[in-house]
């Protein structure tokens, strides 16, 4: 189960380096909610985004940590260095969490959460 969440979360960070709308939103469900930053966002704001193109131009996840919620629900954290087109480095903490559903694994919910710029390492 973690590997394949796993893979599902690489999917939605290629789906953001490659500025494909429709990829990202078949990865979210229709009840998707992101917290982040700038507040809450469902599916639609999520994949919307990527209306101009790309907003990622790379990026490294590390520090993976995986809890099993129930049969077919997993949590995926980690910590995601990434650069936006044009962009210096920036870090955040995500938490992720999937739930399988007949389509396959799905994102039902999301939570980014900035490092301090204090802790940030050039």
């Amino acid at each position: 189960m973690e590997q394949e969440i796993e893979a599902a979360e690489r999917a939605v960070w290629e789906a953001l380096k490659a500025g494909d709308a429709a990829a990202d939103a078949a990865l979210l469900s229709a009840d998707f909610l992101g917290v982040y930053p700038s507040g809450f966002a469902g599916r639609a704001e999520h994949s919307s985004q990527l209306s101009e193109g790309p907003t990622v131009a790379e990026y490294t996840l590390s520090d993976p940590r995986f809890r099993q919620l129930g049969p077919d629900c997993g949590l995926y954290s980690y910590r995601a260095a990434y650069r936006r087109p044009g962009g210096s480095e920036e870090v955040m903490f995500v938490s992720s969490i999937w739930q399988r559903r007949a389509q396959g694994w799905i994102n039902i919910f999301s939570q980014d959460t900035p490092l301090d710029e204090a802790d940030q390492t050039p």
